[in-house]
């Protein structure tokens, strides 16, 4: 009998975890968020200049101030939540988060598990190297040496196109192939618009992007059928657009504006 009792307040234990999961991953609205006067938000820690730890151990980065904005704008404290890349969805969907502002780039795959609102920011690949090398296109990459981050977005892309004379030379990080650049080991890289962001502050007039490779929207992401949610979100993104306290915050965060893409809606 002992065990019958404890074997029916196990089961009773679950029933109850399992309702409050159920609560917690079920829809929300803007105005249940306020009542409760506090969002958690899921952010990266570990992808600056869009998130990281600041000295204090505190988050910082333009997805945390993007965060804050929000935060601010439904009028309740702001809970980030630290996460990773292959976390940060089951965390969503889970319910330990209300929503995601992690870098989470806009995929049709990704869009079968989460819904995605309007592009808030957006990560372009280019062609970069030396001002006065003239490449205009994939066949001008012919004989030439292009450094990339191993097993990066630019490495995929420029792998891809690149006649089979180029000799693409992989490093372990975007860190390293700048290095080969600026030391004149390579006269090209594969380089996200942040880093030419960075590289052209560094060394100004000594580089350009010479074509683009590929470019990823990213959105804020919620739980599926979260319409009123997501339609406040939308609808906040559009207005710190038109006033263009977003670009002032990629500006300040990044090192330029907001990529022309991340203005077109979804």
């Amino acid at each position: 009998m002992r065990f019958l009792n404890r074997a029916i307040g196990l089961a009773a234990a679950a029933a109850v975890t399992l309702g409050l999961a159920t609560i917690a991953a079920s829809a929300q609205t803007p105005e249940e968020i306020q009542s409760r006067g506090t969002i958690n938000i899921g952010m990266l820690v570990d992808f600056p200049p869009f998130g990281f730890l600041d000295e204090q151990g505190q988050p910082a980065g333009y997805d945390a101030e993007v965060a804050r904005l929000l935060a601010e704008d439904l009028g309740v404290d702001l809970n980030i939540v630290q996460v990773t890349g292959p976390n940060r969805i089951p965390y969503l969907l889970s319910g330990q988060v209300d929503i995601l502002v992690a870098s989470l780039g806009i995929t049709p795959e990704r869009a079968e598990q989460v819904d995605f609102s309007d592009p808030y920011a957006g990560i372009e690949i280019f062609v970069y190297g030396d001002a006065d090398l003239e490449v205009n296109d994939a066949e001008d990459l012919a004989n030439q040496d292009i450094a990339v981050a191993r097993a990066s977005t630019q490495d995929t892309a420029i792998t891809e196109i690149a006649p089979d004379s180029a000799n693409i030379q992989r490093f372990d990080d975007d860190a390293s192939a700048v290095q080969a650049l600026l030391s004149g080991q390579v006269p090209l890289m594969g380089a996200s618009n942040v880093v030419v962001a960075q590289l052209n502050e560094r060394a100004p007039g000594e580089y350009d992007t010479k074509f683009s490779l590929s470019k990823q929207s990213q959105g804020i992401a919620t739980r599926p059928d979260q319409d009123e949610l997501m339609a406040y979100i939308n609808d906040f993104l559009q207005r710190k657009k038109e006033s263009d306290e977003l670009n002032a915050l990629h500006e300040e965060w990044v090192g330029g504006p907001l990529p022309e893409f991340v203005g077109e809606t979804q």
